[in-house]
């Protein structure tokens, strides 16, 4: 398959026309545009199986209908490995009932550092037959396989994938746990980790981080502050974080589990939190607010804690929300920076970016 590369470019200007009417209100200056490879940039992917003439074949869906399954052999858009794998992993089933047997959903995430890890979901119990034949699967294609059923995991290899990204001159080590949310466009995000990067720049001060996930953004931004105290909600998440930070060797960054309307709260005094326990909020000098919320865009509580920053680095999957946010700060801050990534080629979505500082 060829993909029509005059169609995406006229589809990624239609993108920014759309970010820059939305933003037009606020005086934002011209996005700077960041492209996506055309083909092979998505490092995750999920099938449903589904058995015609006796086979399995990997499946999925249009959005209008939910019923008439369309059958593919390759996806273009996933990752070269991710393309690779399919038809090792269809031959691996074909040859056995032990993996085949009740198999409902295969699920794929890759790295661009060549990880790899394959999910394979049943309606059954897992016993020593599947093991047996997944651990052989996972020597054959060089991954870590997990697998799933009713209230059962089990783990062959890693339960996760690790990434490497170059940001500001150093490569940064990212684990990616199976089940989390992770960018799916490793090319894009590494674009939009420099972005960030450079919008926020060197600092003497510290970073407040809302929404840090795995510690995507966390890991770059903390080397350009003096401290930064980060949150996620996610237990998964957390636990990643804690683990690329370490990996890192960044240890300036103090990471809670708590949501951004909790640590709303506890900034405004409003109540006390045990996780919070030993943590003197009082002590940092927050000079900037980074947050990259999901796509509902902050509360607007929320918002308005992100006002007392001088610097606020906003990077948003929804530009409708992101201008609605904008709107209720536009009195005290204005946008200086602003960028587009297109992380979702061949859709409408996009993902954007804006530093707003203090007028």
């Amino acid at each position: 398959m060829t993909f029509d590369s005059q169609a995406y470019a006229t589809q990624l200007e239609n993108k920014v026309t759309r970010l820059r009417d939305l933003l037009a209100p606020f005086d934002a200056p011209e996005p700077t545009v960041f492209d996506s490879p055309l083909q092979n940039f998505r490092l995750r992917a999920e099938f449903r199986l589904w058995r015609e003439a006796g086979e399995r074949h990997y499946a999925m869906f249009s959005q209008d209908d939910k019923r008439t399954p369309i059958l593919i052999e390759e996806f273009p858009i996933a990752s070269l490995r991710i393309n690779q794998l399919m038809p090792q992993l269809k031959a691996a089933w074909q040859a056995s009932s032990a993996l085949s047997h009740k198999l409902f959903q295969v699920e794929f995430l890759t790295t661009l550092a060549g990880d790899a890890m394959i999910t394979l979901c049943y309606h059954r119990p897992l016993d020593e037959h599947w093991h047996a034949a997944a651990t052989q699967l996972a020597a054959d294609l060089n991954v870590s396989v997990i697998g799933r059923s009713k209230g059962k995991r089990e783990v062959i290899g890693h339960d996760y994938v690790v990434e490497k990204l170059d940001v500001g001159g150093r490569t940064f080590s990212y684990r990616q746990p199976e089940g989390a949310f992770t960018q799916p466009n490793g090319t894009v995000n590494q674009k939009m980790l420099n972005w960030a990067y450079e919008a926020l720049g060197d600092r003497s001060d510290d970073l407040l981080e809302l929404y840090c996930g795995n510690g995507n953004f966390t890991l770059p931004l903390a080397t350009r502050v003096r401290n930064v105290l980060a949150t996620e909600i996610s237990k998964t998440s957390v636990n990643a974080a804690l683990s690329n930070l370490s990996e890192n060797a960044v240890d300036n960054v103090t990471l809670v589990r708590l949501s951004a309307e909790e640590l709303t709260e506890a900034l405004n005094e409003v109540r006390p939190f045990r996780r919070l326990q030993g943590i003197d909020l009082k002590s940092y000098e927050f000079g900037s607010v980074f947050v990259d919320p999901p796509r509902a865009g902050m509360d607007p509580d929320t918002c308005e804690l992100t006002r007392r920053f001088d610097n606020i680095l906003y990077i948003s999957c929804n530009p409708e929300t992101l201008a609605a946010n904008i709107a209720q700060l536009h009195d005290t801050h204005r946008i200086t920076r602003c960028a587009l990534f297109d992380q979702f080629p061949w859709t409408h979505h996009m993902e954007s970016g804006v530093l707003l500082t203090r007028r």
